[in-house]
């Protein structure tokens, strides 16, 4: 029979996504470095600074980290060759910046100054240049004005070496129609799932033997884990929590504090823009007012995108002397010509946003939850050193529980993390995994300001369970191997009749059809691996799915190629295209940056670049 599924993915965004995993993607950072050394090489007179590379090669160990969801450490980043990657880029770059100094391509004083006046990073709340915060994001950066400069003009000069050298390259036709084709086909597909009662007889009962027998050759699937017997302290900050409790004066007082937070004044979203003089911006407000233009059309006309309009939410001090018309508007709408520090300017207001109060009663639970977290975490601290004392100088466990507030207990711990309990702290779970019985106990802190004292009393290593305790344990995973495979066999069985032209559904079973299933896609409640198995097919084939423990029969009825009509379809194609043209101009750049390093010489300090690495250990 035929049912119709929901598939997922089926968009121009699964196209896309697509497209950019075939075609490549990355990213860089900073940081900050110091030593005794200057460089770690070059090409020709072009030296690459020692703190260049180590700020480089930070952040991508910490790009890296953000993308694995944990930090990693200089031999790690090694293994992975991100030290190595670094490098290529730095010293890349250099033979552009080399090639850049000997065709005598450079930036102007005016160049570099309107780089720096008009980047959105280094502007105040008025939207115009602001050169303290300017010399604070430099020096949060560990960058000084000149070093920041100067990079600044190499970058222009490369980039315009690098447009010279590749920019606009586009990527041949047949190659980008190739790419979309295969991104933008789908597939016609039906499948089938098979479960015991598909069987032609049911999986008969084991004997005593065949459970002998599947257990001795299983031993894993019976193994009890390495468990660590343990004797642990700790106190959490929610122990202290009537200790810590503030007064009604202690609140207040934090509401107070944090006035700003808990009452917010009227904000409007704002976009401005600036006239040379007043008739300029009368003329442009008598446009709207007729209806010939719009404010977007009046940016556009002097080529300023919406992002340079922008303000963002602006409360009415912010806005300076245009404050008090902005915020007299009784609604979203265009305000002006107000005259501004910049000159005469329109206000579009796009949005209202209205004060907001919460009154210290409203706030009330959560000032005193935060506040007693708080000082408990002070309490905890300060009883510390005695703990630690106590522990240094050879106290047990059980002396130490009853000289202080921390609790005694037991666990007997096999490397699992708990949802609660002292087992679901990381902190805990490390201290207990690398602990030995002879190792002295020693005050640790956890994750949520807690602290924690351990003995490992005894370590239990893995070890067969018993066949006797766990006879039904070894049934039902007997039972379950037998029934896994002959589904398996059975699923052969149906490949090879639909190989001799037998529709799937001629089977006599449950059959499900998916009119088109996208490259990327997916059928929803079914593991990924039917997508994965039906785009490897030629239409009339089936193929077996045995993923997450089930069987599948995925046959393929029809390939489908996109309409390049289609507006979605030259969308993707656009991209393709694009993504394309960028790999092959970065292609180009790469094989003249490696050419500019053979002309001009290529000097690799591997002492300096090595002691750099020692020092980020």
């Amino acid at each position: 029979m035929s049912n119709a599924l929901r598939t997922k993915g089926k968009s121009m965004v699964v196209w896309l996504l697509l497209a950019l995993v075939i075609l490549g993607i990355g990213g860089f950072g900073i940081t900050s470095f110091s030593g005794g050394l200057r460089s770690v090489g070059g090409v020709g007179d072009t030296e690459i600074d020692v703190n260049t590379y180590a700020r480089a090669l930070r952040n991508e160990m910490r790009a890296v980290s953000a993308q694995i969801g944990q930090p990693i450490d200089m031999q790690q980043a090694q293994a992975l060759r991100l030290d190595r990657r670094v490098q290529a880029r730095l010293f890349g770059d250099a033979a552009l910046d080399e090639m850049a100094a000997r065709f005598g391509v450079s930036v102007g004083d005016d160049e570099v100054r309107r780089q720096i006046t008009t980047a959105r990073a280094f502007q105040g709340p008025d939207g115009r240049f602001n050169r303290e915060i300017y010399r604070e994001t430099l020096a949060r950066q560990g960058l000084t004005e000149a070093g920041f400069e100067a990079d600044l003009r190499r970058e222009t000069a490369r980039m315009i070496v690098e447009g010279a050298i590749a920019g606009g390259l586009p990527a041949p036709e047949v190659l980008v129609d190739t790419y979309t084709a295969y991104i933008t086909e789908t597939r016609s597909i039906a499948w089938i799932e098979l479960t015991d009662t598909d069987l032609a007889s049911p999986v008969p009962a084991p004997t005593e033997a065949d459970l002998k027998a599947y257990y001795a050759t299983h031993e894993n699937e019976f193994t009890r884990p390495e468990t660590r017997k343990i004797r642990y302290l700790w106190l959490r900050p929610e122990d202290l929590a009537d200790e810590a409790a503030p007064d009604d004066a202690q609140l207040r007082a934090a509401y107070d504090a944090r006035h700003d937070e808990f009452v917010t004044p009227e904000r409007r979203v704002v976009e401005r823009l600036i006239f040379a003089d007043e008739a300029a911006a009368e003329a442009a407000r008598d446009r709207l007012d007729s209806g010939a233009a719009r404010f977007a059309d009046l940016a556009a006309d002097r080529g300023l995108t919406p992002a340079d309009l922008e303000l963002g939410e602006m409360t009415r001090i912010q806005l300076g002397r245009a404050g008090e018309a902005v915020f007299a508007a009784p609604g979203p709408g265009v305000v002006g010509p107000v005259d501004t520090d910049l000159g005469p300017a329109l206000f579009s207001v796009t949005a209202i946003l209205p004060a907001e109060e919460t009154s210290f009663e409203e706030a009330r639970a959560e000032l005193a939850a935060e506040a007693t977290l708080e000082r408990a975490r002070r309490l905890i601290l300060e009883r510390a050193p005695q703990i630690e004392d106590l522990l240094a100088s050879g106290a047990t466990l059980e002396e130490v529980a009853r000289e202080t507030s921390m609790k005694l207990a037991r666990l007997s711990y096999d490397g699992s993390a708990s949802e609660d309990g002292i087992a679901a702290y990381t902190a805990f779970r490390e201290v207990a995994e690398q602990g030995r019985v002879e190792d002295f106990p020693e005050l640790k802190e956890l994750e949520d300001g807690g602290v924690f004292a351990l003995q490992i009393d005894e370590i239990q290593p893995p070890a067969p369970i018993p066949y006797d305790e766990i006879v039904d344990r070894v049934t039902a995973a007997w039972t379950a191997s037998n029934i896994h495979s002959r589904l398996l066999d059975r699923a052969d069985e149906i490949v090879n009749a639909v190989a001799t032209g037998q529709p799937l559904s001629a089977q006599g079973l449950i059959t499900t059809e998916v009119g088109r299933l996208p490259r990327g896609g997916f059928v929803e409640g079914l593991p990924p691996e039917v997508s994965k198995v039906a785009f490897e097919l030629e239409p009339g084939q089936a193929g077996v799915v045995d993923a997450q423990g089930r069987v599948l029969v995925v046959a393929l009825h029809a390939l489908h190629a996109a309409d390049p009509a289609d507006a979605e379809i030259a969308a993707v194609r656009e991209t393709v295209a694009e993504q394309l043209s960028q790999s092959l101009s970065q292609d180009v750049v790469s094989m003249f940056a490696r050419a500019a390093q053979e002309t001009a010489g290529l000097r690799i300090d591997t002492g300096v670049i090595n002691g750099v690495h020692a020092q980020m250990q």
